[in-house]
């Protein structure tokens, strides 16, 4: 091969990488006109939803409102032509805004110039982190938080976000604690409610759960904030006691990395990991679930790189960190957007806000933007799921309410960690006790399936059969071992034959292997006699290598069960 043919296919090749890398360069060439009306007005509806949720949400993480709006504008920018899935946007949001508020306090000791500064560098870390897990391709670590622990702590986070945001509705200067600190402070304090501060924040509340109701993803919260500056300036709230937004700068910020010490860095490193966490199961919830409604592939280490992008994005512009946002996505599937140019001129709209009307915002009532919040933790406690939980599952509701237990007693960064352990720990709980059946034949076929599911399946006297459903490995195979060998003295009358199918099984281990053969060993010495059928030839193998197959009945690719039976009668 020359050396034109080798540069031309090494373009070849950075061309696909690109195109891997960045997906708006494959689904732009193929751009319809037809779609550019449904991702306008999406785009304007998303705009709309954008504006009072960053406003919102910056209070949340205790950091000036422009904050939010920086953090939804550049993050806008670069994440609509990294992501995979065509509805998903990527913004603050509560959870990990309320992460932010609630740890970052004690490392920026009360200087609020650094608090921004951290939040920012924060967002950069977790860039760093997303961009490390796509390089490696980590996607399914997504999987290693399970659904129940994510209720779980959602509800905790809800609560807490609740404790914060309820002293803003009654006109009470709130403090800055955990849930319970904050839930005292509030009931000592009701007497100090400004009735004025409560009458506005629950007319917004009341319209905000009416079109929540009857006005499914319209941008009703736009409406109740420009409502919010009219009432406040026609009857000089401020007058009155009510705290209003304040100042809000108008134009961007200088761009650059935040003003942070190196050894700043290592103290943000573990909020760093729990915003990635949560942001990288949440983006790829969101993913998955669109993937599922309008078809098309989900790529959890694609998401991995628009999260890293936003971030850095968002880090630059003296935001905070950001992630998938799920209101926000079914706002902008809602809106008819059909690709990510909605969130793209969702971002122009915000842009438009930054550069030009952030002065209308300062008289914007704090009660307002308090019911905006709830409103939107009221999506976050799912009672509903609880409940199911309580009459399906119960160990995985004892694992729901230990993730919220763990939110509101160690607070939202350990309550992450909490979660993500308690994930870990039932999936290898799970793993280490497999199911191990014990199977009957199909009437009228040859085949067999599990006895205790389908107790119309016929068995055999003085036969056994039992199929471990998993690998065996050194984890496990005490479990699958003691469960076999209990179930053969628990027979009235001891069997004749005991079979192990391990068709189930994928691969054996050494410890699995060796633990399996002295198990044989037993049952033999008892007078039973002992068939291993249907081994993968990766079991097989090993059995074989081990210098096992003579002790487990002789081992070979075809015997099935049916055949390990004989001449035996029903």
């Amino acid at each position: 091969m020359n050396q034109t043919s080798v540069m031309e296919t090494d373009d070849v090749g950075l061309r696909q990488r690109l195109r891997s890398a960045v997906p708006a360069l494959v689904w732009l060439r193929g751009y319809s006109a037809d779609w550019m009306r449904g991702d306008i007005v999406a785009g304007i509806t998303l705009a709309a939803y954008l504006v009072p949720a960053a406003l919102g949400d910056a209070s949340l993480a205790n950091l000036p409102p422009q904050a939010g709006l920086y953090a939804c504008l550049f993050s806008g920018l670069v994440f609509w032509l990294f992501c995979s899935s065509r509805h998903t946007v990527m913004t603050i949001t509560s959870a990990i805004s309320l992460l932010i508020g609630a740890s970052l306090g004690q490392i920026a000791g009360g200087d609020i110039t650094k608090f921004g500064a951290l939040a920012a560098g924060t967002a950069l870390l977790v860039a760093f982190i997303a961009f490390v897990a796509w390089l490696v391709k980590a996607g399914a670590i997504v999987n290693f938080i399970s659904e129940s622990v994510m209720v779980g702590f959602k509800c905790g986070v809800a609560l807490c976000l609740a404790s914060t945001q309820l002293p803003k509705l009654f006109g009470i200067h709130g403090k800055h604690g955990d849930f319970w600190e904050n839930s005292a402070y509030f009931l000592k304090h009701l007497n100090e409610t400004n009735t004025t501060s409560l009458s506005i924040g629950l007319t917004a509340l009341i319209i905000l759960v009416l079109g929540k109701v009857f006005l499914k993803n319209k941008p009703v919260a736009l409406f109740v904030v420009v409502g919010g500056i009219l009432a406040s300036s026609w009857l000089d709230l401020g007058a009155r006691g009510v705290a209003l937004l304040g100042e809000v700068p108008k134009g961007l910020p200088a761009l650059g990395l935040p003003a942070i010490q190196w050894a700043d860095l290592n103290e943000l490193l573990p909020l760093a990991f729990a915003c990635f966490l949560l942001g990288a199961v949440e983006t790829a919830a969101i993913g998955r679930m669109f993937a599922a409604k309008h078809g098309g592939r989900f790529d959890a280490n694609q998401e991995f790189l628009s999260l890293a992008a936003g971030n850095l994005a968002a880090g630059l512009g003296r935001g905070f960190p950001v992630s998938g946002g799920l209101s926000q996505s079914l706002v902008n599937e809602g809106g008819g957007a059909r690709t990510p140019v909605s969130g793209a001129v969702a971002t122009g709209l915000v842009l438009m806000v930054v550069l030009f009307f952030t002065d209308l915002l300062r008289a914007l009532p704090q009660p307002v933007l308090a019911a905006v919040v709830l409103v939107a933790v009221a999506g976050l406690f799912k009672l509903s799921t609880l409940r199911q939980l309580w009459r399906g599952d119960r160990p995985e509701f004892v694992v729901a309410m230990a993730a919220i237990i763990g939110v509101l007693g160690s607070g939202l960064l350990r309550g992450v960690m909490i979660g993500a352990i308690i994930s870990i720990v039932q999936l290898i709980r799970r793993a280490s006790r497999p199911h191990v059946a014990i199977l009957g034949r199909i009437p009228g076929t040859q085949r067999f399936s599990d006895f205790e599911r389908h107790p119309d399946n016929e068995q055999f006297a003085g036969v056994l059969i039992f199929r471990p459903e998993s690998g065996l490995v050194y984890f496990n195979i005490d479990h699958v071992r003691d469960t076999i060998a209990a179930r053969v003295r628990a027979e009235a009358k001891p069997p004749k034959l005991v079979i192990f199918d391990l068709s189930a099984a994928p691969f054996v281990d050494l410890q699995g292997a060796h633990a399996l053969a002295e198990l044989a060993d037993e049952l033999t010495a008892s007078g039973l006699r002992v068939q291993v059928v249907e081994a993968r030839s990766g079991v097989r193998e090993r059995l074989r290598r081990e210098g096992l197959d003579k002790r487990l009945g002789g081992i070979d690719r075809f015997t099935s069960v049916a055949d390990a039976l004989g001449g035996v009668q029903h």
